[in-house]
């Protein structure tokens, strides 16, 4: 893991292009989490091969390339843009004489600087765990305190070993916190429910501005900063559409091209959270040449997760910043927004509004001077058009949606509401 010293390390990005993916891309990537874990991208290194070398990842010719560059540079470690093996690793560091870690490790070591709440701990610990796990044996012959042969059989048992039972130990124990964890989340979500509470979901890329257009629409807070993964811990708020209705809006974990499979498992539950929301709001940075596949990789892990048949609409932030329209993507139904300026945000409630599992209606209300309080209720649930007092009471034009309308339907003047 990267650590945290007074001077900022400097580090050798390394890729291997096999084909597979955009390795240009995806290098450009890897030195935004460089950044973001806190370190400094110093130099990079690109190899193209038709797989990785079983000992090295690199060819041998490359390797000693990358080791030249390292001590001529005096750069302090190593950072491969796909996953190593333990033999990679071990061999590698040997070789360069620098820690060497992968896009993986990079990705975790993130996490755990950005995780505050206590599930999201937990998730990057069980996540750090399961990485952990299968590449103790890669950590060389120093944990075994058995050699083979005669004499060396019996009662004792290998560090090795010992090493791997506690982290399974550890395993269990965190999945257990966490069903906790998530069984109180199916209270809410069931509570939520029953009081008929629309979710809405902030998903999407990694440094989109989600976190922004979380703090513009509700005033949240949150720490909005140009870093991947700047936010990890899911944050819920409530937000008031123009047709008076309230809706719970839930800002989600950051996601990423090529994030391991484990990490998506050991933040599953959290990305749960956008897969039962009502209504998903797919932000990406407009201005990024990559927003077509972010918004695709976004909407790919909608699909694995069960969310394909909820109302998800495109959200094209930081628009201000496009330098030529033409070029942004198009994708149906689309809002273009600036989370910073506010720019077509009141488009976006629109487009939120347009797609409530519940829609609204508009109430002509005559409140008895003894019910006048549920003009407050109004206010605070619905949307009041106008209000009038007469000699009977108060006049009252509203927009309430269904549950709203039933606690006051018996001083609807017309009998019944009109659908908005």
């Amino acid at each position: 893991m990267l650590e945290n010293k007074e001077q900022q390390e400097r580090a050798l990005l390394v890729a291997l292009d096999t084909g597979e993916y955009d390795a240009e891309a995806s290098l450009a990537e890897l030195a935004e989490l460089t950044r973001s874990a806190g370190a400094e991208p110093a130099a990079y290194l690109t190899q193209k091969r038709p797989a990785p070398d079983a000992a090295t990842c690199l060819g041998s010719g490359m390797a000693e390339e990358a080791k030249d560059w390292i001590q001529r540079e005096q750069l302090d470690l190593a950072i491969f843009d796909r996953e190593l093996t333990p033999t990679q690793i071990r061999n590698l560091e040997e070789l360069f004489g620098v820690r060497v870690i992968d896009r993986t490790m990079l990705i975790l070591d993130i996490f755990a600087q950005r995780a505050m709440s206590r599930e999201g701990k937990l998730q990057v610990e069980l996540a750090l765990l399961r990485y952990m796990l299968p590449r103790l044996a890669g950590r060389g012959t120093a944990l075994s305190r058995l050699g083979g042969g005669i004499g060396t059989r019996g009662p004792g048992e290998t560090k090795l070993e010992t090493d791997r039972r506690h982290i399974r130990r550890r395993i269990d124990k965190l999945k257990e916190q966490l069903d906790e964890s998530e069984a109180n989340r199916a209270v809410t979500q069931r509570r939520r429910k029953k009081n008929e509470v629309v979710t809405v979901a902030l998903v999407g890329y990694t440094n989109a501005g989600k976190s922004t257009l979380m703090n513009r629409l509700t005033q949240a807070g949150v720490l909005a900063e140009d870093k991947l993964f700047a936010t990890l811990d899911p944050t819920a708020r409530a937000m008031k559409l123009p047709c008076g209705k309230t809706v719970m809006l839930i800002d989600t974990v950051g996601l990423l091209r090529r994030l391991p499979h484990h990490l998506v498992e050991a933040f599953k539950s959290t990305l749960e959270q956008a897969a039962t929301a009502d209504i998903l709001l797919n932000i990406c940075d407009a201005s990024s040449p990559e927003a077509r596949e972010h918004l695709a990789v976004t909407q790919e892990l909608l699909q694995s997760l069960g969310a394909g048949d909820r109302p998800v609409i495109p959200v094209l932030n930081k628009w201000d910043a496009v330098e030529d329209a033409e070029l942004a993507p198009r994708p149906a139904g689309a809002v273009r927004i600036s989370a910073l300026t506010g720019e077509g945000v009141g488009q976006l409630l629109q487009a939120v509004e347009d797609n409530l599992p519940v829609k609204t209606f508009q109430v002509d209300l005559l409140l008895p001077f003894a019910k006048s309080g549920l003009a407050a209720k109004l206010r605070e649930e619905g949307a009041v058009l106008s209000e009038e007092y007469v000699e009977d009471g108060l006049r009252v034009l509203a927009q309430v949606d269904s549950r709203l309308y039933s606690q006051v339907k018996e001083f609807d003047q017309n009998g019944e509401g009109e659908m908005a």
